[in-house]
């Protein structure tokens, strides 16, 4: 079953369960998987669907923060819950450790020498670590590596 699949099938769960708020977010995932082929023209395969979920989870990690210093708790909890459904879409994430391993291995590979190369590290990382890993805290870790 592709991803696009399970979301649809989780949707009519949503609904025939009554769970109006899972059913919400499921909606603002389906709006922006259809956003996002319409604006392109194409089909998304699970790639594009995982990207686009990526970029929700992440807008909503930025959400959380933004309200904590806000101190809007009752806004925090809707945040989360909805990270917490984007993420049963995501792959699992990857631990510290296999990050700078990847990283690692990836300077290695491309032979990036200075923050300049990060490009091409990056380049070959995104596609590895896309939905399994905060790509924001990926490039600083490699800027850090080839810094230093």
């Amino acid at each position: 079953m592709s991803l696009k699949e399970q979301i649809q099938q989780d949707m009519k769960e949503a609904m025939r369960g009554g769970d109006k708020r899972r059913l919400g977010v499921i909606r603002l995932v389906m709006a922006a998987i259809k956003q996002r082929e319409v604006d392109e023209r194409i089909e998304l395969d699970d790639a594009g669907i995982t990207a686009v979920l990526d970029k929700m989870a992440k807008q909503r990690r930025e959400s959380v923060a933004q309200y904590s210093k806000a101190g809007r708790d009752d806004l925090v909890d809707q945040e989360n819950f909805e990270l917490e459904v984007l993420k049963s879409y995501l792959p699992e994430q990857l631990g510290e450790a296999e990050i700078d391993a990847m990283i690692e291995a990836t300077i290695q590979t491309t032979g990036a020498a200075s923050v300049k190369d990060m490009g091409k590290v990056m380049g070959q990382l995104k596609p590895k670590l896309q939905g399994r890993a905060d790509m924001g805290a990926v490039s600083a870790r490699i800027k850090a590596r080839l810094s230093g």
